[in-house]
């Protein structure tokens, strides 16, 4: 029964519907998991290769090759099986909650799996998340199709399978529960059945994972409170950042549009050359390869100087505006929070500087405080939703005697790239693959559209504006 067929009222109850993201969640969370150890296992391939031939030429070059080689493989498999699973799966996924894409859970799943090893663990600058995400709306469209599910079911599935994809990737279900309602608002059915199958699949998701192997990324970072008379230095980072997400994401698309013009005859190519540039940086400088979950504790507590940060930050910008165009399954979170911990990082250290130079005491740990609050600040700017911003980065570092700083960072840059007519990536990006799919342009809306299909009126709630019922205009 395919989804324009499918009764548009529940057909199942809700307490069997909650079991079902429930189990979506945790089916999520065990090839999250499965996903990320495998990653985890093969990113290692240049120690071993250096151990073997030792550091030299020779060694660069067979790195090189070899991640030449997996990132074409990761590219050639999804432009020929799956060309949506390229990139971010949450453009895709809200696409399908609008109804405008279709979630093909029998290509998506394999090709985001293996194609999202091939390339993540062969080094490009990219994040873990968009795979999971992708992968998790996938699971709950085949849990809908297996079980027959109306199209009010898939729909709420597809947000719970998406949430609980990121909080496999970032063991971080708050996070993605609030992900799911602030991202997705404006396609994202928030009834009280829905909403709770995010929340039921969110928490089986992280249990799932658990259950594999606890491979959530070490982010951890010792914090300490900040005193508020720094809160308006904190303003000022915000909108920083506010004016950097805009940049970001310009050149993000600029990016992406620049690489679809220059290989058009040979898309292989730009795999090949990017793969080759990651594999040869992974035995040189490890620290401008990968999605960087890594490195945000480890520079953190490492005390460079502002030159050494700075280098750092523009090598780790200009490798993901090279690994993400590339056409394999891959997100931005991770590369995007570890950019963001360097430009905090060299904020810190000027505030450092500035106190120490008007002889006012310097309050502890001032530099992760700095460096936790642009994470989140960056986020805000880029993805456009500050909420998550916010709950992300605490409950990935811990830093909860940070809320306050966090929120005046993340408030400020969302309202100053809200002030430079900034977009939210996701929604670029899917404006974007549907103008390229010959799709009729999208008017702005702030409504919520009929996705998949359906077709009675039903009274709405934009959970971010609880007084603003609407009505679906089919």
């Amino acid at each position: 029964m395919s989804a324009g067929d499918r009764p548009t009222k529940p057909s199942i109850s809700d307490g069997l519907f909650y079991w079902v993201a429930g189990a979506c969640g945790f089916a999520t969370g065990i090839v999250g998991g499965a996903f990320h150890l495998t990653v985890d296992a093969l990113s290692r391939w240049p120690i071993w290769l250096t151990e073997r031939l030792g550091p030299g030429p020779l060694t660069i070059a067979a790195a090189a090759g070899i991640a030449a080689v997996g990132v074409t493989l990761a590219f050639l498999l999804t432009r020929y099986v799956a060309p949506e699973a390229a990139g971010s799966g949450v453009p895709e996924v809200e696409g399908a909650l609008e109804g405008l894409r279709e979630v093909r859970w029998r290509h998506i799943l394999p090709v985001k799996f293996l194609g999202g090893v091939l390339g993540l663990s062969s080094g490009l600058v990219a994040g873990r998340e968009g795979p999971t995400i992708h992968m998790g709306a996938a699971i709950g469209a085949a849990l809908s199709e297996w079980l027959k599910l109306s199209r009010l079911d898939l729909h709420a599935l597809l947000a719970a399978g998406a949430a609980a994809g990121l909080a496999a990737a970032f063991n971080a279900p708050l996070a993605a529960i609030l992900f799911v309602i602030e991202e997705t608002r404006k396609q994202f059915r928030y009834t009280f059945r829905s909403y709770v199958g995010v929340i039921a699949a969110s928490a089986a998701s992280a249990l799932g994972m658990e259950l594999v192997g606890g491979t959530a990324p070490p982010l951890r970072i010792d914090t300490a409170a900040v005193p508020l008379l720094l809160l308006p230095i904190f303003m000022v980072l915000g909108a920083g950042l506010g004016m950097l997400g805009v940049l970001f994401n310009r050149c993000l698309v600029t990016a992406l549009d620049w690489r679809a013009a220059a290989f058009r005859r040979a898309p292989f190519a730009f795999a090949v050359i990017v793969g080759a540039a990651v594999g040869a940086l992974a035995t040189v400088l490890p620290f401008a390869v990968r999605g960087g979950e890594t490195l945000i504790p480890r520079m953190v507590v490492t005390e460079l100087p502002i030159l050494t940060l700075l280098l750092i930050a523009i090598v780790r910008f200009v490798g993901t505006m090279a690994s993400y165009p590339v056409g394999v399954p891959a997100g931005i979170f991770s590369p995007l929070l570890a950019f963001a911990t360097m430009v905090g990082l060299i904020a810190g250290r000027l505030i450092e500087m500035l106190l120490t130079a008007a002889a006012l005491p310097v309050p502890p740990l001032v530099g992760a405080a700095f460096a936790v609050a642009a994470m989140g600040g960056l986020f805000s700017a880029t993805i456009r939703a500050p909420l998550v911003g916010v709950v992300l980065v605490v409950e990935l570092t811990g830093g909860y005697e940070l809320i306050l700083p966090v929120i005046v960072t993340c408030v400020t840059a969302h309202v100053v790239a809200e002030w430079l007519h900034g977009r939210p990536i996701y929604e670029v990006l899917l404006e974007r693959s549907l103008r390229l799919a010959g799709h009729p342009p999208r008017a702005p809306s702030t409504t919520v559209s009929s996705p998949v299909g359906m077709d009675e009126p039903t009274m709405l709630r934009d959970p971010l504006d609880p007084d603003a019922a609407r009505r679906d205009p089919d």
